[in-house]
């Protein structure tokens, strides 16, 4: 029986509005994929940009893994995402707009045992609108609370 992973980047809803998610495949070591299927991995502070045509994932920490020895990978090396050519032709083309990005949200083993990386297309968030998200948040909370009394 497999173990569920779902490493969740929870700063993203937090910080920018989602606007549209793609799954991609992420170009891994054996280390890197052995170390996520322990649950050793981060994407808070990790985005995607574009080098030379390809997208790549910065800053996203995979812990080294316990048993590897001299071939054990860099923690925060930049890993290349696969997407199709008509993906990435329409993920190019949306960041031109003013103030978008790109950012992991979900990092997760798929049920043939691969790694998937979810993305999304995402737009900065003002302080004040993310004072509406945690006043929503706080009311949501509040009321699930009254009704399990």
């Amino acid at each position: 029986m497999q173990s569920v992973i779902n490493i969740k980047n929870k700063k993203a809803e937090f910080e920018y509005y989602l606007i549209n998610k793609f799954t991609a495949g992420i170009q891994l070591t054996g280390t890197e994929i052995k170390s996520i299927r322990m649950g050793h991995a981060n994407l808070t502070d990790s985005y995607c940009l574009f080098i030379k045509g390809e997208l790549w994932v910065k800053n996203m920490h995979i812990s080294q893994y316990s048993e590897g020895t001299y071939n054990n990978h860099e923690p925060k090396r930049d890993r290349k995402l696969l997407l199709t050519k008509r993906e990435l032709r329409k993920l190019e083309l949306k960041l031109k707009d003013q103030g978008v990005t790109i950012i992991p949200t979900l990092l997760f083993i798929n049920e043939k045992g691969l790694a998937k990386l979810e993305i999304a297309l995402a737009k900065g968030k003002k302080l004040y609108d993310k004072r509406e998200t945690m006043k929503s948040k706080d009311a949501k909370r509040e009321m699930e609370k009254r009704m399990k009394e």
